[in-house]
């Protein structure tokens, strides 16, 4: 197989070269490292993000007439890859990524006039609204609750794990719409401004010491009834449309090799017992092992890659490579940590943290790698059930 580009991508690649350097802060992700749920990081991020909105690229693989630029799916990925190796503070990807592909597919053509143009353009900022207490992997267990009263649907219940949901102006979620039916049967799927009234978010902190986590509460929250996406009652589907967008992992290969290039220059520049670490064969044969891995992901983010650029929903080639890449990532975090030693202990940004105490950051994030967007376990099962075609 040829994995090379052509003349006319590798020119386009650089043409998002050009642009991050002409627009990303000072010495960004090198002398400044911002904590990403800092409010300096916010509002760094909603900037940038309007300035790639502004030129079309948030949503370019889109069809023109919802705001896109109507790019081929490899063009969209050779975006996604850079951003990823620059760092590049985009805030409010799943409405680019996964939102707004499932509004295209399901959403009524008012919902799409209404709502696209804003994720294309970086201005309008969505949370997830799925998880809650007692429903996380077994999501179709959730509780709250959506009665319509009239033209309107009134939604009572508690909402966790909401990423970024204290700075967002949307939630998508999914609410129980019919008791008595089956509990992967009875879930409708609404888009719900959060400025409505009876709405309350609680930020959570995390291990890292962060508030990107948010427990969202809702109290006879009234939404008009075109807040509903797609059919009552089929809000089990359209969410696993959005989890299949969501899980795609394009560019997690791209962040994990800005990561190892960090590490690399470090062992190559670090002297211990009188040698490099990059001359100790330990450290030489991790940072390899971590490369090869990486290159593996790269394979299963272009299949996903083959799959969306035919224009299909991704299979079980989605959850493969989020399993794999969400593994490799807490794997990158442990050899970053041996090799920093005791200075990997470091808190973040700390003045004698190596690498400005990014690996300590990644190490306590990477955890919830595994969770997030569905466990590893979940992955497994997706893959064993639809993938090959095992019993459940």
């Amino acid at each position: 197989m040829d994995f090379s580009w052509s003349p006319e991508e590798e020119a386009f690649r650089q043409e998002i070269r050009d642009f991050l350097q002409a627009e990303l802060p000072k010495g960004w992700n090198e002398t400044l490292v911002l904590d990403k749920e800092s409010d300096e990081y916010i509002q760094v991020a909603r900037e940038f993000t309007r300035k790639v909105g502004a030129k079309g690229w948030l949503a370019a693989h889109w069809p023109p007439e919802y705001g896109g630029l109507g790019w081929s799916f490899w063009q969209y990925f050779i975006l996604q890859e850079e951003l990823a190796i620059a760092d590049a503070p985009i805030i409010g990807s799943n409405g680019p990524k996964f939102l707004g592909p499932t509004i295209i597919r399901y959403g009524t053509e008012e919902q799409k006039r209404r709502h696209l143009p804003g994720i294309a353009k970086g201005e309008v900022l969505w949370a997830q609204g799925y998880s809650e207490p007692n429903a996380g992997s077994d999501l179709a267990s959730l509780q709250t609750r959506a009665v319509q009263d009239g033209d309107e649907w009134v939604i009572n219940g508690q909402k966790i794990w909401s990423s970024y949901a204290h700075y967002a102006d949307w939630c998508f979620l999914l609410a129980r719409t019919d008791p008595n039916a089956p509990k992967h049967k009875g879930i409708s799927y609404f888009l719900v401004d959060m400025k409505t009234p009876g709405i309350t978010v609680k930020p959570l902190i995390n291990m890292a010491g962060t508030k990107g986590f948010n427990e969202i509460f809702f109290e006879n929250v009234r939404v008009p009834k075109d807040a509903l996406l797609g059919e009552k009652n089929q809000g089990w589907y359209i969410a696993t449309t959005t989890l299949s967008y969501e899980r795609t992992a394009i560019e997690a290969p791209a962040q994990a090799q800005r990561i190892l290039n960090d590490l690399i220059r470090y062992a190559k520049l670090t002297k211990r017992h009188g040698r490099t670490l990059a001359e100790d064969p330990l450290v030489r044969q991790r940072l390899a092992q971590i490369a090869v891995e990486i290159d593996v992901a790269r394979c299963l983010a272009y299949r996903v890659a083959s799959t969306q650029a035919r224009g299909e929903i991704p299979g079980p080639e989605s959850p493969a490579n989020k399993l794999f890449t969400s593994e490799l990532m807490q794997r990158l975090a442990q050899v970053g940590m041996q090799l920093l030693g005791l200075y990997g202990q470091l808190e973040f940004n700390s003045r004698w943290a190596p690498l400005k105490g990014k690996i300590e950051r990644l190490y306590l994030t990477a955890v919830s790698r595994t969770i997030a967007a569905g466990t590893s376990e979940i992955q497994r099962n997706i893959i064993a059930e639809r993938g090959l075609g095992l019993p459940r």
